[in-house]
């Protein structure tokens, strides 16, 4: 596990978790300086993306190492964590144990996905080879940033950056991610004092994931933004600039 502290370290304490198959380096570098500009920024590698050759074990067993380190570096509380896609079921995970104490829990627009363990191994052999494939030919690696650039509007830049976590990773660990998240659920109208649960709600994806919000939280604040998943992070400053604001609105919140 890597965790890296930047930014202004005066500032609120504000975690970094990042989504599938991805570091922090890749998944939040649009807009780690202006995050840092403001908060005190722990920034979280897993085991196995975070280059010390490890593998990730499962969802649970990192869960608990953030708690540790939580526990350790800022007596068990902290001001806020932000998660991106997957790294928001370790967001709803560290507020539902109690563990430790999140004033803002923030999620990027997640799916939420949860299942049993047969539908969650039949869909992680059949997702996990599919993103391990994006850049295996060159004629793959086009495609793919195509794709990427005309569904969340990215550049080139953004889409290999985006693309190469998929072949610098071991599959093990990717497979090991995905599968062990959808067994990893979230209860129902979960509320803890002082706590206060936000979403980016990302309406290109459906009602179903803002149905699935109300369902795990009691009274979210949810926050509408007209974009695919996590576009504010990969698509441009039109969508990243009014997120960035809420963030901030998300952190003054009174809990």
């Amino acid at each position: 596990m890597q965790f890296d502290e930047m930014g202004n370290m005066d500032g609120k304490v504000l975690f970094l978790l990042p989504g599938t198959a991805c570091d922090y380096q890749t998944n939040f570098a649009s807009v780690l300086d202006r995050l840092g500009e403001k908060y005190h920024l722990v920034c979280v590698n897993y085991d196995g993306f975070d280059g010390s050759g490890s593998v990730f074990p499962d969802m649970i067993t990192v869960t608990e190492k953030i708690e540790r380190y939580i526990k350790e570096h800022f007596d068990g509380r902290i001001d806020g964590a932000i998660g991106s896609s997957l790294g928001s079921s370790f967001v709803g995970q560290l507020i539902q144990r109690k563990n430790i104490h999140i004033d803002h829990g923030i999620f990027g627009s997640p799916d939420l996905d949860q299942s049993g363990k047969f539908s969650a191994w039949l869909q992680s052999k059949l997702v996990v080879p599919l993103l391990t494939s994006f850049t295996k030919s060159e004629k793959k690696r086009m495609k793919t940033r195509e794709k990427l650039k005309g569904f969340f509007e990215m550049n080139d830049e953004t889409a290999d950056r985006f693309m190469a976590c998929f072949s610098k990773f071991s599959p093990e660990s990717i497979k090991n991610e995905y599968y062990t998240d959808l067994l990893t659920w979230l209860d129902d109208d979960i509320h803890v004092e002082h706590t206060k649960a936000h979403f980016i709600y990302a309406t290109k994806m459906g009602e179903k994931y803002l149905n699935r919000y109300k369902q795990h939280f009691r009274d979210p604040d949810i926050r509408a933004f007209h974009m695919q998943h996590e576009q504010w992070l990969f698509g441009g400053e039109q969508y990243t600039a009014p997120v960035l604001s809420a963030i901030d609105e998300f952190m003054e919140t009174p809990v």
